[in-house]
């Protein structure tokens, strides 16, 4: 299975408005692709994880970063690039932002994923269609219809329902780092920062999931497709319409001053 067979088949049955987006913890500096851009390096400013998957999926541009280039704290210690020092641990971040208290903070903070350090590596994201090698995971971004065809998709073979959770922060650790920990397919929400910093619009939905099981989601989607599960989803049109009062007496006058079948 190569990428761009995964990427053909989503622009076939998902038809997302942006660019399918691998992503992939590359562990050498040296195996990182040729042509991806390092933020620091190439634009002169560090960006979010998020930012790089709307590089990605926008502008197709493959993004290489590590925490020099990583401007987001939340996901510094999320991707394994800083220690979770107490001031973070204790929830001084989501107090008064996204909790009232340290104590729901501190939960909060305690269910983003995390990698643990010797885990972690470079992020990469690429479009799939110019994949430089096999993704871990790959993320759609699309409006809910879509999201809904995908779950479909992935379900076709192995049934039952997809379990996804959501805190409305830190959906780069959802997307990437849950999806490898636990190896199921995520619905993604995306999170505030996703929507402020990497533009991702309030139409906007994601799914996520690992590619060793992109086949399975080809054959979900394929089986789907034929069973009538498609996207975009078709209206109903089988039916008569109804017009006001005034429009059916003139109906009633046409049929009134229609000749009769046998003259």
């Amino acid at each position: 299975m190569k990428p761009q067979q995964l990427d053909e088949s989503l622009m076939k049955h998902i038809r997302p408005d942006m660019f399918p987006v691998g992503i992939k913890i590359v562990k050498e500096k040296s195996a990182l692709p040729t042509k991806a851009k390092r933020p620091k390096r190439d634009f002169g400013y560090e960006i979010t994880i998020c930012q790089a998957v709307g590089f990605s999926r926008r502008y197709g541009w493959s993004i290489a970063m590590n925490g020099e280039d990583l401007s987001c704290p939340i996901a510094q210690v999320a991707f394994g690039y800083q220690p979770a020092l107490p001031y973070y641990s204790e929830g001084h971040l989501a107090c008064g932002m996204y909790t009232e208290t340290l104590d729901a903070a501190r939960r909060t903070e305690q269910d983003v994923p995390k990698l643990a350090a010797e885990d972690s590596g470079y992020y990469v994201s690429f479009p799939l269609n110019r994949a430089p090698f096999e993704p871990d995971v790959v993320v759609i971004y699309g409006n809910a219809a879509q999201v809904m065809r995908l779950v479909a998709g992935m379900l076709y073979r192995r049934g039952g329902s997809i379990t996804s959770s959501f805190s409305s922060r830190a959906d780069c650790a959802d997307i990437a780092i849950k999806t490898l920990q636990t190896g199921e397919p995520q619905v993604i929400l995306p999170c505030y920062g996703d929507r402020l910093f990497a533009q991702t619009q309030d139409t906007e939905m994601a799914f996520s999931f690992r590619f060793a099981d992109a086949e399975e989601l080809i054959v979900g989607l394929e089986g789907t497709h034929k069973g009538g599960i498609r996207y975009p989803i078709p209206a109903f049109l089988r039916y008569q319409a109804e017009f006001p009062e005034s429009y059916q007496r003139l109906n009633q006058q046409f049929a009134e001053n229609m000749p009769a079948a046998d003259e």
